[in-house]
């Protein structure tokens, strides 16, 4: 077996339900879920018009690459978003789709990790998105965490990183705007990441899937391509960025989203995946099309979840300081108490679920950075949020 495995951790959604397993409910309460990023808002129907219409490919096998209608239509989409030049991507060798950016930022380790040097590091957040900490663990890589706290406006402090962890890295996770937190990174911070691949080779993988949700009165979160353009590295080198239709579009069952950057990696990443196995359906291809090409529904979102934010936060405040996220759904308040206990009593009390954040980090050099706070996912309906908001400041108000 693969030695990896015996250190991979229990998923934290297998956590919760574990945690929350045998406990007694007021029946009269709904259930409402803000623990898992799953959105709920209704998938744009000219998206499932499309689908359905295409539901005859399912007939033919597809290929790897995809069809050039789709490169195309996500090679306009990052310029037009990102102010690239439209020259600078080229669909044909800084494009490969991908089966949501879950199946990608896992597969990518497995891709670009070397184990014939000395131990490889993969540098990743914490807290994070389990994927990374698992990727690097199955690719026989050592997993290097860097904590992410308030004091740091919870993005990575690269220069706490000592040089023989540099020189063994081979990857490093970027996650911007940051799962849980929903923080962005700036450019001093991406500049000095760059050229810390620079002088040390190793490959960024910047994870930037929620990068379409983010308040239209602030600005919007720029992408590792953009800072990499500006600074002259119009080759992408060393570069990679993950974009998935879920968030962007209602579609988290689609499993549809790109990787671009590189050529090289590019090149290298579809061998892997195609031995892989990992060839996006045909219809669901035609159907990201017509997702990239749209941004009016994307605008909509946005609306609807500044609406959540603004309403929640109001509620929750005078018990709870919470404050929107520069981008993201998710609140990511620090508590008066512990977290698990948090999630385990609000939940028998009120029939709320939220992700204690501690399962969403690790314990490192003393700190685990998920403690005394939990992750709330504002994906439901808003008449839902405002419900579980008011539970939630009921439940705090109860517990004082």
């Amino acid at each position: 077996m693969n030695p990896g495995l015996k250190n991979c951790h229990a998923y934290p959604f297998e956590k919760l339900t574990k945690l929350l397993d045998g406990a007694i409910i007021d029946p009269h309460k709904p259930a409402i879920s803000l623990a898992i990023g799953e959105p709920q808002h209704p998938t744009p129907k000219f998206i499932l018009d499309t689908l359905k219409a295409n539901m005859a490919d399912v007939g033919v096998y597809p290929t790897t690459r995809g069809i050039p209608e789709l490169r195309n239509a996500i090679a306009s989409w990052l310029c037009n978003r990102f102010n690239l030049p439209t020259t600078s991507i080229n669909a044909e060798k800084n494009i490969l789709p991908v089966n949501g950016t879950r199946e990608a930022l896992f597969a990518i380790a497995q891709t670009v990790i070397n184990k014939t040097h000395a131990t490889p590091v993969v540098v990743l957040p914490n807290p994070f998105y389990q994927i990374y900490e698992g990727a690097a663990l199955l690719a026989g890589a050592e997993p290097y965490y860097l904590n992410c706290t308030e004091d740091n406006n919870f993005m990575p402090d690269f220069s706490t990183v000592p040089e023989t962890i540099w020189q063994r890295c081979q990857l490093i996770y970027l996650c911007s705007p940051s799962n849980p937190s929903g923080a962005v990174a700036d450019i001093k911070t991406v500049t000095e990441l760059m050229v810390l691949a620079e002088k040390y080779n190793f490959v960024i993988a910047a994870d930037e899937c929620y990068s379409e949700i983010y308040p239209d009165t602030g600005p919007a979160p720029a992408s590792l391509l953009a800072y990499a353009n500006k600074r002259g590295n119009t080759e992408y080198k060393r570069c990679l960025v993950f974009h998935s239709l879920s968030k962007r579009s209602n579609v988290p069952g689609l499993r549809s989203g790109f990787v671009a950057g590189d050529s090289e990696l590019i090149a290298n990443f579809l061998c892997y995946r195609t031995y892989h196995g990992s060839a996006m359906p045909l219809h669901t291809q035609k159907a990201s099309i017509a997702a990239w090409r749209d941004e009016a529904h994307v605008k909509q979102n946005r609306v609807q979840y500044q609406k959540k934010f603004d309403q929640v936060c109001a509620i929750l405040n005078p018990v709870l300081p919470v404050t929107a996220p520069a981008a993201s759904f998710y609140l990511w308040p620090e508590l008066p108490g512990q977290d698990v206990d948090f999630a385990r009593k609000l939940y028998s009390s009120e029939n709320v679920k939220v992700l204690p954040g501690s399962y969403l980090s690790r314990d490192i050099n003393g700190i685990n950075p998920g403690r005394k706070r939990v992750r709330i996912a504002l994906v439901a309906e808003l008449a839902e949020c405002i419900d579980a908001a008011k539970r939630i400041k009921r439940f705090i108000q109860n517990s004082s």
